[in-house]
């Protein structure tokens, strides 16, 4: 059967009107942006990062421009009657990283003059918050008609100063004065809708602007950003039977494939499960299961945040929150979870309504793997290229029931290496093996409860349940002394898998695995 002849993929078009004029696919969200503008006049929305905000902001703006041949054969094109075209104010802030107190106002006012072109206007006011304010109500008088402003990434300038509190304040202070004109300018304003990463609440910077509707945790608008199942299976169905065809596989595996990788996502409950965007339109232009996401970078603020709150890898499972914790102010957070899930490495799983808590964990197994590789520097100093080959080949030696020669590897691996500092207690090899047993691929948990005591740490590998107790210059023999004695193995007993015991002996010179024994009886 020849193949069908597929549109254009999106990838790298944040802009909606040079999607349709290429002749891209585009995955219909025009029914949410109906919503939204009969909903309020101020919107809020928090997604994180490669998740199709720019690319909904610049739908909005073709909207209010009144381009309705843009929309040709969308669901807007088939319920909007009055296309009033509308000034359009757009700012995007995202270039607006990693400045200081004096370049943040030149580019505030960069971008304001870029808008002012627009209209043919001109101003030597060198206040930012007055000459947005001059610009809202020139462009009204102008038009004769309400002005839209549209905001993209509202806190890139704050991001990577989160953990700082003395530039967090005056950078956030310069951000609160320029949007300040949102409310004073209510009377020239049609509809103003905003985008970023955290929550507003989070950075205290809209406190005047207390009539912005938030649906970020809203379940009618759980779908506006990424694409759901359900938008695969329909509108993208051709590319879903193409990435099938070249994996050489079915329809159906390709899309179990297909989840376990970029699915999981939840930014409400109820919610159906969301696709991360950016990775999927890229696995299906290049048919493989890749981590787009990842590579495209980790924001220097998470990292640092992690840092703040003594982040350590085993602390990254299934995790509850109440409600209101997701609208801490940053420097009031006691958990980096908020933060965490709304960067998109943590999501919603699910949500008891009488306790108001929820359940958040990672996503999917392209995040998993990313966050562990990129803490595995924090436990030894690798070359990265040499390290990750390193664990293919004990993917392999566990693929194969071969854990003797996993441990063998990774004892030789660990001497080739030079140590990160503070390695002289147990812990940290813990927290080592978890990093590494999570990039194979596999289930791990550490302090496990038994009803005597505590195993070290526990992996499924889908064919066996291995219980590891580790020591640091000890023995093996006691390793394994202390599974015995304590008789973990009976915990396990009902899970219908065989249990192996593992006891491993670090030596805190050498900095590796001294000695090991495995039990399979």
């Amino acid at each position: 059967m020849e193949a069908k002849e597929l549109k254009r993929l999106p990838v790298g078009i944040q802009t909606y009107e040079n999607l349709i004029n290429e002749g891209c696919l585009y995955v219909d969200k025009t029914e949410y942006i109906h919503k939204m503008v009969t909903l309020s006049k101020y919107i809020f929305l928090s997604r994180p990062r490669r998740f199709g905000k720019s690319l909904l902001v610049s739908t909005l703006a073709a909207y209010f421009e009144g381009k309705r041949h843009l929309f040709k054969g969308t669901y807007i094109d088939g319920v909007e009657k009055d296309w009033t075209e509308y000034p359009v104010l757009r700012f995007d802030m995202s270039l607006a990283k990693h400045r200081n107190t004096e370049d943040l106002p030149r580019y505030l006012l960069f971008i304001i003059e870029r808008n002012e072109k627009k209209f043919g206007l001109t101003s030597d006011i060198t206040d930012p918050n007055l000459r947005l304010t001059n610009l809202i109500q020139s462009a009204y008088e102008q038009t004769g008609k309400q002005v839209v402003v549209l905001i993209d990434e509202y806190d890139a300038p704050l991001l990577d100063v989160a953990h700082e509190k003395t530039q967090l304040d005056d950078l956030r202070q310069i951000m609160r004065n320029f949007y300040s004109p949102l409310k004073a300018c209510d009377n020239f304003l049609k509809f103003v809708f905003i985008t970023g990463i955290t929550k507003f609440s989070q950075l205290s910077i809209f406190s005047e602007l207390n009539n912005l509707k938030n649906i970020s945790m809203n379940p009618e608008f759980a779908a506006v950003c990424g694409i759901s199942e359900e938008e695969i299976e329909t509108q993208m169905s051709d590319y879903l039977d193409n990435f099938a065809s070249n994996l050489n596989t079915t329809r159906e595996e390709a899309m179990k494939r297909l989840k376990r990788q970029y699915d999981g996502y939840h930014f409400a409950w109820p919610s159906p499960d969301i696709f991360n965007p950016f990775s999927l339109l890229n696995a299906f232009q290049d048919n493989k299961l890749n981590s787009y996401w990842f590579e495209s970078g980790t924001p220097t603020f998470l990292i640092e945040m992690m840092r703040k709150f003594n982040v350590i890898p085993s602390m990254l499972k299934p995790s509850e929150l109440i409600a209101p914790a997701f609208d801490a102010p940053t420097e009031n957070m006691t958990s980096i979870m908020p933060l965490l899930y709304q960067s998109g490495y943590f999501t919603i799983k699910g949500y008891d309504v009488i306790s108001d808590i929820y359940t958040l964990d990672i996503p999917n197994n392209e995040i998993r793997i990313g966050l562990m590789v990129s803490l595995l520097p924090n436990y030894i100093t690798i070359d990265s290229y040499k390290g990750l080959t390193t664990i293919a080949h004990m993917y392999r030696a566990l693929y194969n029931d071969d854990l003797d020669e996993m441990l063998r590897l990774l004892q030789t691996y660990l001497l080739t290496i030079p140590q990160c500092d503070n390695t002289n207690y147990e812990g940290h090899y813990q927290q080592m093996l978890y990093v590494i047993f999570s990039l194979l691929g596999r289930y791990v948990d550490v302090e496990v409860r038994t009803p005597k005591g505590r195993v070290d740490m526990v992996m499924n590998s889908g064919k066996a349940l291995y219980l590891f107790e580790l020591k640091l210059n000890k023995s093996a023999e006691a390793a394994m002394n202390q599974i015995n004695l304590k008789d973990y193995p009976s915990r396990f007993a009902l899970t219908g898998l065989p249990v192996i015991k593992v006891g491993i002996n670090f030596n805190s010179e050498t900095h590796t695995i001294e000695d090991w024994i495995i039990d399979d009886k």
